[in-house]
């Protein structure tokens, strides 16, 4: 019997079933709870997009803000 957890895998490993766990959830994206909360705030998040369109951000702007964040 393996009696090795999960934290002892290698960080690539760890990656690795990470990306797995993502990609299995993602095949069945209306089997993912979402709390009432998280949809509120979704919704006034909406709301605010739809009566101020200016205050939103194009996607090309928010990953030109992570690479240079990041340095890339």
């Amino acid at each position: 019997m393996n009696t090795n957890s999960i934290f002892d895998l290698s960080p690539a490993e760890k990656l690795q079933l990470v990306e797995d766990l993502w990609d299995d959830l993602a095949a069945t994206p209306s089997e993912v709870p979402v709390h009432d909360w998280q949809k509120e705030e979704l919704a006034r998040r909406k709301a605010n997009l739809m009566s101020q369109p200016a205050s939103g951000i194009s996607w090309e702007h928010v990953k030109a803000g992570i690479r240079n964040r990041c340095g890339r």
